[in-house]
């Protein structure tokens, strides 16, 4: 196949221009850095914790639009089983992903003061438990980072300028996608091989209706799904490192509330790519038959439609938009694992003395480590949503749980937090997981035998975390109990869950003590000026 000379060139402006712009940025850092004094891991990582909200808005968009949400989306929509239905239900969930965290996890993290979500970890369960956690959270990221393809470019400017110019370029990167995107759709739609898309919605002679097949039966499956995304999106580092980054927490709640919006903005786009493809007669375009679903190719139904449904020079424009989405999250996957690893676990761990410079090189190796795993993962023939959904599942079934628990139920120990991931991850096994070729050992109410395999129309998923917060809580104040009874010896307690204990009654001795001063003082003055 020749070469798009064209092609090539706006792709390679593409890349030089965000290339630039990291660059840039990373210089920006450099000098905010040495006229504010800050330390090498919250410069890097956090950006001085100094993000506006107008810039806090963009990067916390481009957390969730890149490569895997938009070709992603596109393929929900063009796959039968899927359709519409499914994409709305994950496109509101996104966005109701941005209001939980700005509404339930901004507020205490900030205040913690953390520079990652594994903080609280440490601080209440030690540092070998917080290891295993952080590790389970570098490969979520690795995994969400594959199921958004892989950039050279990314992984320089990510490594010159940390956070400062992944925020930055996540800017560019937005607009090109916002106007390259919108810019596609009118050509696609009115392109004559493409059949009125609100006439195919429903009832579609050449492909299934691209409504999808939501039925009744599938309401626990959507509801499961929904509560995933918008759930499970809660245990994803890179975006509670957005709210951390913030100037403030007005600013980290408004970014989170505006970005709520503007997702459903992006998110409009691919929908109407999916349905445009769904309804188009491919026979009579350049691709031929058969069509693309039948081929297995639904998974890059997007660049197909782009190619085969526009003119060239419109095409050429769209797929530099793919590539812009491509490296808005990926930027924000490599950053989050290389914050995990850097943070709790190499200057928690393997070595706490680390000057800012070792942790600055650090950070650089952990980028590219990351990025090349990436690299050779997106080399392997699967569907971007394959990776996509196993991340997302892995941060809702084990990450979050934890995370609600070590926040907000102060019971909680690591002998719990324990139980919690054994029960969540041995739960969601047995349910069955046939993307990974797991068959159903664990029957729920609503599992049906079809063509030969067991299908789940239970939640699985959500009763997997709803049984892994249940474990705990009951195994932490079952642990509680026999250490602080004398039931078991204090040797035996190795996550320390009695020194826990007495930690936390001194610190609400010590509250009772300041509220009781500060209530006795606030009554002796009005008596003070009184007498005065």
């Amino acid at each position: 196949m020749a070469v798009n000379i064209p092609g090539v060139i706006l792709m390679v402006f593409f890349y030089l221009m965000v290339l630039g712009t990291g660059i840039w940025a990373s210089f920006k850092s450099k000098r905010k850095q040495k006229k504010s004094g800050a330390n090498e891991m919250e410069m890097t990582l956090l950006g001085n914790r100094s993000i506006n909200w107008v810039v806090g808005i963009f990067t916390l968009t481009a957390t969730w639009v890149g490569g895997g949400f938009i070709v992603g989306t596109a393929e929900m929509v063009y796959t039968p089983s899927m359709g519409l239905t499914w994409a709305a239900m994950m496109l509101t969930a996104y966005s109701v992903s941005f209001i939980i965290c700005g509404l339930v996890f901004a507020k205490p993290l900030r205040e913690m003061k953390c520079v990652t979500m594994m903080d609280p970890f440490r601080i209440k369960y030690g540092q070998v438990l917080t290891a295993g956690l952080s590790l389970t959270s570098v490969f979520t990221d690795i995994l969400w980072v594959a199921g958004t393809l892989i950039s050279l470019v990314v992984i320089i400017y990510t490594l010159l300028g940390g956070f400062y110019s992944v925020a930055y370029t996540d800017i560019i990167q937005l607009v090109l996608i916002f106007i390259s995107l919108w810019l596609c759709v009118p050509f696609v739609l009115m392109n004559p091989n493409c059949l009125d898309i609100s006439g195919t919605l429903m009832n579609n002679t050449l492909h299934a209706p691209w409504i999808g097949a939501p039925g009744l039966e599938k309401t626990g499956i959507m509801i499961d799904e929904f509560l995933m995304f918008a759930l499970g999106c809660q245990g994803y580092q890179c975006l509670h490192q957005r709210t951390l980054a913030a100037s403030s927490l007005a600013t980290a709640k408004f970014s989170c509330f505006v970005a709520a919006f503007v997702i459903l903005v992006f998110g409009t786009p691919p929908i109407l790519l999916g349905a445009a493809a769904a309804s188009t007669d491919w026979n009579l375009t350049s691709y031929g038959s058969p069509f693309p679903y039948d081929r297995g190719e639904a998974g890059q139904i997007l660049p197909i439609t782009l190619q085969h449904l526009t003119p060239s020079s419109i095409s050429i424009i769209g797929t530099g938009c793919v590539a812009a989405a491509v490296m808005s999250s990926v930027d924000s996957g490599l950053i989050s694992a290389a914050s995990v690893f850097t943070s709790n676990i190499y200057t928690n761990i393997l070595r706490p003395q680390a000057s800012d410079r070792e942790i600055q090189w650090v950070i650089r190796v952990a980028v590219l480590v990351v990025g090349l795993v990436d690299t050779s993962l997106t080399s392997q023939k699967h569907s971007v949503l394959l990776f996509w959904i196993l991340s997302t599942e892995l941060t809702y079934v084990i990450i979050f749980p934890q995370l609600v628990c070590v926040l907000f139920a102060n019971i909680s120990n690591g002998y719990g937090a324990v139980m919690g991931c054994v029960v969540g991850l041995v739960l969601r096994v047995l349910s069955g997981l046939p993307s990974l070729g797991l068959p159903v050992v664990l029957h729920f109410p609503g599992c049906v035998l079809e063509d030969g395999v067991y299908v789940q129309y239970a939640p699985v998923k959500t009763i997997s975390m709803l049984s892994a917060i249940a474990a705990i809580v009951l195994f932490s104040y079952l642990t509680s109990v026999l250490f602080n009874k004398g039931l078991l010896p204090e040797k035996c307690d190795v996550f320390k869950v009695k020194v826990q204990q007495s930690a936390r009654e001194l610190t609400l001795v010590h509250g009772a003590k300041e509220d009781n001063e500060t209530e006795t003082l606030d009554n002796t003055c009005p008596q003070t000026e009184a007498c005065v």
